[in-house]
C-alpha cells in the first residue's frame, strides 16, 4: 500500500506538469480556436531566458516573475504579428503556421542560448518526506500550490472581471463582441499572453525538477499535455487539470506495475484517451455543440 500511495503522489507530481501546459493549450482554444503545437517551445524558451537571468545573477523567484512578464508580451506579439494575418485562413495553413512557429523557436533558442545542457536553479528547497512509508516530494507540493493558485487567478479573471466577460464574450461569438464594441483584437493578444505567461511558469519550475534544459526538454511534456487536453476537453480548463492528474496517475503506476518494453507507459494513458473520445469526443468537461442544419 505504501509503494502505491507513493507512485500515487509521484504521479500526481507528473500530472500537475502536464495540466500546467495543458492549461495554456486550453486557454488559447478557448479564446481562439486554435491548437498552438507551439506551446511547448513558447516555455522552453521562457525557460532558457530564466536560466539566463539567474546566470547573471538574479534570484530565481526574481527570475521566472520577470520571464513570466516578458513571455506575457511575446504571446501577445506572436498573436498579433504572427497569428492575427492568417486568422481567417484554412484550419490547415493554421496548424502549419504554429508547426513553423515550433521550429522557428526552438532554433532561435539554440542559437541564442547555445546547444549545451544547462542546468536551471530550483526555487525551493529539493526535500523529501517519509510519512509512514509513502514518500512526498516538495516537487509536488510546489507544483500542486501553483497549479492550484494559476486557477483560481484564472477563475476570478473570467468569471469576476470585465475583461474575463469580454473573453468569454470574444470565445463565444467574436462578431457579435464587435458589434458591442469588444476589442476582439486586443482581447485575443490577451488570450495568447495569459497562455504564454502560464507555459513561462510551468518551464521555469518544471525543468529543475527533470532533466538538464536542452532544446528538447519541453517536447515530450507537450504530447502528454495535448493527452491531458485531449481527454479533459479542449474548451474546459477544469477538465485540462483532471485529465492531466489522470495521465500522470496512469504514467506513474503503469511504469511501477507493468514490467514490460520501453515505452509501454504510453499505452494506457493514450489508451484512457481513445476510449473517453470515442464515446465523447468533446472529452470528459468539454461541451458537445450542437448544429442545426
Amino acid at each position: 500500500m505504501a509503494l502505491f500511495l507513493s507512485q500515487l503522489m509521484n504521479g500526481i507530481g507528473q500530472g500537475v506538469i502536464y495540466a500546467s501546459l495543458a492549461l495554456a493549450l486550453v486557454l488559447i482554444y478557448k479564446t481562439t480556436g486554435i491548437l498552438n503545437f507551439a506551446q511547448g517551445e513558447m516555455a522552453l524558451f521562457s525557460t532558457y531566458v530564466t536560466w539566463w537571468l539567474t546566470e547573471r545573477g538574479l534570484p530565481v523567484w526574481l527570475s521566472i516573475l520577470i520571464s513570466v512578464a516578458l513571455s506575457f508580451g511575446g504571446g501577445a506579439a506572436i498573436e498579433r504579428f504572427v497569428m492575427r494575418p492568417v486568422e481567417r485562413s484554412s484550419p490547415l495553413v493554421i496548424v502549419i503556421v504554429t508547426i513553423g512557429l515550433f521550429l522557428s523557436l526552438n532554433s532561435l533558442a539554440q542559437v541564442i542560448f547555445g546547444v549545451e545542457a544547462e542546468v536551471v536553479p530550483r526555487a525551493y528547497p529539493d526535500e523529501n518526506w517519509d510519512i509512514g512509508g509513502v514518500i512526498v516530494q516538495a516537487d509536488t507540493l510546489v507544483l500542486v500550490g501553483v497549479l492550484a493558485v494559476e486557477c483560481i487567478l484564472l477563475w476570478a479573471l473570467l468569471q469576476k472581471t470585465k475583461i474575463g466577460l469580454a473573453l468569454r464574450a470574444v470565445a463565444s461569438n467574436p462578431e457579435s463582441s464587435r458589434l458591442v464594441g469588444v476589442s476582439v483584437g486586443t482581447m485575443l493578444m490577451l488570450g495568447w499572453g495569459l497562455a504564454a505567461a502560464i507555459g513561462a511558469v510551468a518551464g521555469s519550475l518544471v525543468v529543475p525538477t527533470t532533466t538538464a534544459l536542452t532544446a528538447a526538454s519541453m517536447q515530450s511534456i507537450l504530447v502528454f499535455a495535448f493527452a491531458a487536453a485531449a481527454l479533459g476537453g479542449f474548451d474546459s480548463p477544469l477538465g485540462a487539470v483532471v485529465g492531466g492528474l489522470i495521465v500522470g496517475v496512469a504514467n506513474s503506476l503503469t511504469t511501477e506495475y507493468v514490467d514490460a518494453l520501453d515505452g509501454i507507459e504510453l499505452i494506457v494513458p493514450f489508451g484512457l484517451i481513445l476510449l473517453v473520445l470515442l464515446f465523447r469526443p468533446a472529452g470528459l468537461f468539454g461541451k458537445v455543440h450542437v448544429e442545426r442544419v
